[in-house]
């Protein structure tokens, strides 16, 4: 029986990939082409970041975020709007003195991590589902269960959907914490991402083992990054799930 698969398109990330591709998208205007271009080649969904024009960095820049919506909504593609609220969480450990955050801490209130989709009303926005070591060094993504709570509140009385992206089995369980408790309307939606220093690897047993732990009518999808792209690609479609794929993820 063929199954329909949902495509996600993630056209630019916030990690420092600025120089590894001449066309990664950076200003608003060249972030909402490559949305418009994606949607036109069959993405159902695109994943949003911005940039600082300047510097090409990663960025949550409320006017940046609104200019994006409103140039793909202008454009009239059919494509669903999906943003990031990641930004806000990181924590650079300090080298001598380890509560003192380290250059290129951005780590705010959760209320303020969500805040620029108050005026834009995407379909969905994302939501880290967890706490881990991010890369090599001293950075943490820190994502604690109150602050995903204040977060999921604030989203579900403005009625834009979670996307639950879940970096770990850990991860998977909070969410559905957070679906029993009803933050989380009906079907929950969730991405599964793999090969992410350090969380789960870009395996097939990781993406089995958490796809296990879904509860029962979820919705989900799932990416590998870099050289585990397409792998983990087809390996959603087998396990029945929907796809990601774009420069945020294969960069």
């Amino acid at each position: 029986m063929n199954q329909e698969v949902v495509i996600t398109c993630a056209v630019t990330g916030s990690g420092e990939t600025q120089h590894k591709h001449p066309d990664l998208p950076i200003t608003p205007k060249q972030i909402a082409d490559a949305c418009v271009e994606a949607a036109n080649a069959g993405a159902a969904v695109t994943h949003i970041h911005v940039r600082d024009p300047e510097t090409g960095s990663g960025g949550r820049d409320h006017a940046m975020f609104a200019e994006v919506a409103e140039r793909v909504r202008a454009s009239g593609v059919d494509v669903v709007l999906n943003l990031t609220t990641g930004m806000g969480g990181d924590y650079y450990v300090g080298e001598k003195v380890p509560t003192d955050p380290g250059p290129g801490t951005d780590f705010v209130l959760p209320i303020e991590r969500v805040s620029h989709i108050d005026g834009i009303l995407p379909e969905i926005c994302s939501l880290d589902c967890g706490t881990m070591n991010f890369g090599d060094g001293n950075l943490l993504m820190i994502n604690t269960p109150d602050h995903m709570r204040v977060a999921e509140k604030h989203k579900q009385a403005l009625g834009v959907k979670p996307e639950l992206e879940v970096f770990d089995t850990g991860h998977v369980w909070m969410a559905n914490r957070m679906f029993e408790e009803g933050l989380i309307d009906e079907p929950p939606l969730y991405q599964i991402c793999l090969g992410i220093p350090y969380g789960a690897p870009a395996t097939t047993g990781a993406m089995k083992a958490m796809c296990d732990m879904l509860p029962e009518g979820a919705n989900w999808t799932a990416f590998g990054i870099s050289r585990h792209q397409m792998p983990m690609v087809a390996q959603a479609v087998l396990l029945g799930g929907h796809v990601r794929v774009g420069l945020e993820d294969n960069l």
